[in-house]
């Protein structure tokens, strides 16, 4: 990585062939003909700092940048929510390497003090992810004397100075007199090692999570597969449980926008849009959710890029507050389930049974996918007829047959497979006058095997000696 024709950044094995920080190009390509050079790009690095501090907008709403690509987090409230300062460091860790990137983690009482432990990689946890011990603040006084003078920056323009003065850790510039040194260095050195120790107040500009969410990301490589995809959305969607959290909103609809080659050969992004059926807010059902949707679509064109909206939110739902917990899953757990089923199976797959203020009973349902429009329509006005009293204590059988099945008469009386026999008193139904009058007899028959069946006996008239008979329904 070369910053103003120098080398700023090089990897392990350009170390090994000798390259170093400070290095012309011309010495790199002469040591390793084959290196591949990266001029830095500050515009997408501020993007990509940006990316991990909305992400991890979820662990504490308190997070703010600081110099030489460092974030600092005040995490003091959130240690017992995440289970304690190791766990909390796993999160966070697994967090940023999920992005895509790598960190060196560091706690301490103090932000200077972490964020100097952290440059130095000294604060216990490390790219391994084993995150250290919570400092007290004697042993951050110790650990801090350790390091070298030359990791605060303000102290770097007076590197030789300090080493004429055999001046070489922090502990070392403690115990200078500072005095002279205030008039030698200026008072940002001592303003730094105050608030590293302890001695001075902190204060920070917290990032703010933007009134909207759009994030962008592009990737190396045209990429031609869907289900490839899944991971540059789980990026994408990482950084908008991020900025949910911090804005406490739950998102009702989300569209993932599959960037395509610019130019003469430009084409409208393809839109994959997920739509819940309850607001949600955590990434691992959002996952699961576009890894559905993606699994099912086909490619018209190579992918360069994605962009995800959140199109539709609202404020977020408290959690419950039952004593007890509902037995067999809670509403949240069956509203996922039915979620991910639509992904799976496609919206009109799956079904839910509006029922409607009306006698007949083959007109008393209807099945809507979960997820129509027209459902909220039916549910309202479901809801707003008045069903009668007794409507709910009448029998009704398990299964009711999508067209009613005309029976045989023998000896007068209905056969299906055998005689029925009528074993409970009639339910007339008289309706539909303004769409086709229904007049029936309803009972419950019982075969000779004892199997139960509904069946119903057609009035046409008063006159009629030979009565219709039809079975429409069957007991479980």
């Amino acid at each position: 990585m070369l910053e103003q024709e120098r080398v700023l950044a090089a990897s392990p094995c350009a170390r090994a062939a000798g390259v170093q920080v400070g290095m012309r190009r011309g010495g790199v390509l002469m040591l390793m003909p084959e290196a591949q050079l990266h001029e830095r790009a500050p515009v997408r690095e501020a993007e990509a700092l940006f990316a991990v501090a909305l992400a991890l907008l979820q662990f504490t709403p308190q997070v703010a940048e600081a110099e030489e690509a460092t974030l600092l987090l005040d995490v003091g409230a959130s240690l017992r929510l995440f289970g304690g300062v190791r766990a909390l460091c796993r999160r966070i860790l697994d967090t940023v390497a999920a992005l895509g990137f790598s960190a060196t983690l560091s706690c301490s009482p103090t932000a200077r003090g972490a964020w100097l432990l952290a440059r130095a990689g000294a604060g216990g946890g490390a790219r391994a992810g084993r995150p250290g011990r919570p400092l007290r603040m004697p042993s951050l006084a110790r650990r801090l004397d350790r390091l070298p003078v030359t990791l605060a920056p303000p102290a770097r323009p007076f590197a030789d100075w300090f080493e004429g003065l055999g001046c070489r850790t922090l502990g070392e510039l403690q115990r200078l007199p500072r005095p002279g040194l205030q008039r030698r260095c200026g008072r940002a050195l001592l303003d730094l090692l105050d608030a590293a120790y302890g001695l001075a107040p902190e204060l920070h500009e917290w990032i703010e999570a933007p009134e909207a969410f759009h994030a962008r990301l592009e990737l190396f490589d045209r990429i031609d597969d869907a289900e490839l995809l899944l991971e540059g959305g789980r990026r994408l969607l990482l950084q908008l449980v991020g900025w949910l959290v911090a804005r406490q909103l739950a998102v009702e609809r989300i569209v993932l926008k599959l960037e395509h080659e610019r130019g003469r050969v430009a084409r409208p992004p393809t839109c994959v849009e997920v739509a819940l059926a309850e607001p949600a807010w955590r990434d691992e059902h959002l996952v699961r959710l576009l890894k559905e949707r993606l699994a099912k679509l086909t490619l018209d064109a190579p992918v360069i890029g994605l962009a995800l909206e959140a199109q539709q939110v609202q404020p977020m739902a408290p959690l419950s507050e039952s004593l007890f917990p509902e037995p067999g899953g809670s509403e949240e757990d069956r509203v996922r389930m039915l979620e991910l089923l639509i992904a799976r199976l496609g919206p009109d797959n799956v079904l839910q049974a509006v029922p409607s203020a009306d006698y007949r009973p083959e007109q008393a349902n209807a099945w809507v996918p979960v997820q129509s429009q027209s459902q909220t329509r039916i549910r309202d006005k479901a809801s707003n007829a008045q069903l009668p009293p007794d409507g709910m204590s009448l029998p009704r059988p398990t299964w009711l047959l999508a067209k009613p099945i005309a029976l045989l008469m023998r000896e007068h009386r209905p056969f299906y497979g055998s005689p029925l026999r009528m074993a409970s008193n009639p339910e007339r139904i008289e309706a539909g006058w303004w769409n086709g009058p229904e007049t029936r007899d309803y009972f419950i028959a019982e075969g000779k095997d004892h199997t139960l069946y509904w069946v119903y006996r057609e009035r046409i008239g008063a006159d009629d000696t030979e009565p219709r008979w039809f079975l429409h329904g069957l007991f479980g």
